[in-house]
């Protein structure tokens, strides 16, 4: 587990690093026609691992909190409402995630 966190954070370390540098690139149009750049690369990147990686923490969160509805909703039944909240609570990660790539894919 320690390796899959440090690969991780060492991936994102090196992609925030790349993403500067693709946000600084400024590449010539020519004649009407788009240039893509490795810029432009990087920055699909970044916006498919905002979706990613709000979706993976999206399906973690429910995955604990649906176990744990389940079993309150078994002892007492009346709080089925606040448990429906609790689930959906963490619906706003993958949502931000999305901004964010639709933010980062505006640029490209």
């Amino acid at each position: 587990m320690k390796k899959a966190v440090f690969v991780v954070v060492t991936l994102g370390v090196i992609l925030l690093a790349a993403a500067s540098v693709a946000l600084a690139a400024e590449a010539a149009p020519a004649a009407g026609v788009k240039q893509l750049t490795l810029a432009h690369g990087l920055l699909g990147l970044a916006a498919a691992l905002a979706v990613a990686f709000g979706a993976i923490g999206t399906a973690w969160a429910q995955s604990r909190i649906g176990a744990a509805a389940a079993g309150a909703m078994a002892e007492r039944p009346e709080i089925g409402g606040q448990m429906l909240i609790f689930l959906v609570l963490p619906e706003t990660m993958i949502i931000l995630g999305f901004v964010i790539a639709f933010f980062i894919v505006q640029k490209i």
